[in-house]
């Protein structure tokens, strides 16, 4: 069975049209193929939103890797390789911005899982030129186009969906990007587990911050709490440090993947953990955050999380604090806890 993912795969099958090109990768990239792909161009520059995928590959001398959600490098990549996101918003966010910093005659790769809606792509892409599908295998799609109209000038402020959200009389502006878990829009069981939090004290780390509801709403509702909040994704990190600003609102915001560049301890973990990856379930993220928790907490520190009602977490705190509480539920989520002991 090939190590690559089926989109990486049906690229594999085209190679001839990554010969002598400077590619830029982008997207849900989640394989090694850019390593391969190095021996069939001139060069691979890897750009990621993904913390753990950036740390996965960075340090490899065969490709240039960058993290973020805008790609201001200097680069001399003509064909950008895009894997096509699961969030439409997103793969237009991508092209806009990789488009109008590599501009006309880039050619363009477009694969992706056709679940992913990649196929969208064909009239999303008309306003750059022509993008055709040349191949399809293993229900994914492989697209080739070349940009022939001048592309606007990015504005990243213009792709911010701006909204408020209420809870316990204190009202605060969100803003997020695409690409950002419950983008433009309050997820409910954010809301419930803001409405049982208690009052927070000492350092306080917002786990998955996304556009930064919780982070803000902690401190906006505990002035005297030093707040933290890190994600995984770049796009979640960047919104979450513009809802802050929005809000006047202080707080530390850094990548992680889970704890790896966490080193303080703090005395609240509160979470909305994420429970996918790409299109899978994926539940690793959200078992390492609650297995490894008490490590990170202060004698006497707490874990607060909301999850689906039907997710298995209770007996993983249970291991992991030798207790968990349940605080809160409704028809679709529980708020659960875990004291570490004093």
């Amino acid at each position: 069975m090939s190590a690559y993912t089926a989109p990486s795969q049906i690229a594999q099958r085209q190679l001839d049209y990554f010969a002598d090109k400077h590619v830029l990768v982008a997207g849900e990239i989640e394989d090694q193929f850019p390593l391969e792909l190095v021996d069939h161009c001139q060069s691979v520059t890897v750009f990621s939103s993904n913390y753990s995928y950036y740390r996965s590959i960075k340090d490899n001398a065969k490709i240039t890797a960058y993290f973020g959600c805008e790609f201001k490098a200097d680069t001399n990549a003509d064909l950008i390789l895009l894997y096509w996101p699961k969030a439409k918003a997103e793969g237009e966010y991508l092209l806009a911005m990789l488009l109008a910093k590599l501009g006309v005659d880039t050619e363009v790769v477009v694969v992706g899982e056709n679940r992913s809606g990649v196929n969208s792509i064909a009239k999303l892409f008309a306003q750059y030129g022509r993008i055709t599908k040349y191949d399809s295998a293993r229900r994914c799609s492989f697209y080739w186009g070349v940009c022939q109209t001048a592309p606007a000038a990015f504005d990243q402020q213009a792709w911010f969906k701006n909204y408020s959200i209420e809870v316990a009389g204190v009202t605060l502006t969100i803003k997020s990007l695409p690409g950002v878990f419950s983008h433009g829009s309050f997820d409910l069981g954010s809301q419930l587990l803001l409405e049982t939090l208690p009052a927070l004290d000492g350092k306080v780390l917002d786990f998955g911050c996304g556009a930064g509801v919780i982070g803000a709403y902690m401190a906006k509702t505990n002035p005297n709490a030093s707040v933290h909040l890190c994600d995984i994704n770049a796009y979640a990190l960047t919104s979450s440090a513009a809802t802050l600003a929005a809000n006047h609102l202080r707080g530390h915001v850094f990548a992680s993947d889970i704890y790896s560049d966490i080193s303080e301890q703090y005395q609240f973990i509160v979470s909305n953990p994420p429970f996918h990856s790409g299109l899978e379930t994926n539940y690793n993220a959200a078992e390492t955050l609650l297995g490894e928790a008490p490590n990170h907490l202060t004698g006497g520190g707490s874990l607060i999380i909301v999850a689906n009602s039907f997710l298995k977490y209770p007996p993983i705190i249970n291991r992991s604090f030798g207790t968990c509480q349940l605080l809160a539920k409704n028809s679709k989520f529980t708020i659960y806890r875990g004291d570490k002991t004093a």
